[in-house]
């Protein structure tokens, strides 16, 4: 039987306003979300005797701190349910890079395993359930590109643009954690009508706090806006350009210089993962 390879794709936060902060220390945001068609792929062999594990562990984090395995259990806890999973993860993404891939492999995981385990739950029942994991896991378990609100779990349907992303990893670790704690990051930018949006009207709010504390992020910023119009994603450290068309962006990407490593992506509506779950959907079950 072949291998299917579940997708859990990169995500871009076009923008990221911080417009207040909770009692209870969250911070409240508007973003962007955009889909992208490229990232990480998993693939889950499914048994019966309720072991769920890594087929190779990921380099530096232990299985039971892994993002994979804690939604894996944390399916399985929440429904009842008692079979396990062998977990193969096809790894791209950078680690820690603002992109969401540990966010994005556990939403994957809850998709795929609500569907392999027949669990039953609706995608709103796993989002809830992603949240306990992290704030940007509902994002990829809808797997639309969306305006967010709240703390990022609120979402409004967006309009699509097709734009092609260069988007660049400048090697440096950035804290989340460190970066929501710093004292002069702004928590009180105004808040916009969605319908009003506008890349050139819109700012990450943790940019200069980033381009600070890390100068490589900033030395990367100013390179990529040269060429186009350009911002991190996130709390970093990856950074982005813009391009109108694939030939453009790979044109960029070619002149990077050897220390800096990129990939470039299209934006999508809808992500790999949800359209991979409408397929086998509807794919009659034949075991």
């Amino acid at each position: 039987m072949s291998v299917i390879w579940w997708p859990s794709p990169a995500k871009l936060n076009l923008f990221l306003h911080i417009t207040g902060r909770l009692d209870n220390g969250y911070h409240q945001l508007q973003t962007l979300f955009q889909m992208l068609d490229v990232g990480d792929e998993l693939a889950f062999d499914v048994n019966d005797n309720g072991q769920i594990t890594m087929a190779t562990s990921l380099p530096g984090v232990a299985d039971d701190d892994n993002l994979i395995i804690r939604a894996a259990r944390l399916l399985a806890s929440y429904t009842g349910c008692q079979k396990g999973a062998v977990i193969r993860l096809n790894k791209q993404l950078p680690m820690g890079g603002g992109i969401g891939g540990g966010s994005s492999n556990a939403a994957t995981t809850l998709v795929a395993l609500n569907h392999l385990w027949q669990c039953g739950l609706s995608n709103n029942e796993l989002a809830q359930l992603g949240l306990q994991l992290g704030a940007d896991v509902p994002v990829f378990v809808h797997g639309e590109t969306v305006f967010a609100s709240g703390v990022g779990e609120q979402f409004t349907p967006a309009g699509h643009t097709e734009q092609y992303y260069l988007v660049v990893n400048p090697g440096v670790h950035v804290s989340t954690p460190a970066v929501f704690g710093e004292p002069d990051l702004p928590r009180n930018t105004p808040v916009i009508d969605f319908q009003d949006y506008s890349f050139d009207l819109t700012t990450n709010d943790c940019q200069q706090i980033v381009t600070n504390r890390h100068p490589e992020v900033a030395k990367l910023l100013q390179w990529l806006l040269q060429f186009a119009p350009s911002r991190m994603t996130g709390t970093g450290a990856c950074v982005f350009a813009t391009f109108s068309n694939r030939s453009e962006a790979l044109a960029v990407q070619a002149k990077l210089p050897a220390h800096w490593r990129g990939f470039v992506a299209k934006g999508v509506a809808q992500s790999p993962l949800k359209i991979q779950l409408h397929e086998v959907n509807a794919v009659p079950d034949r075991t």
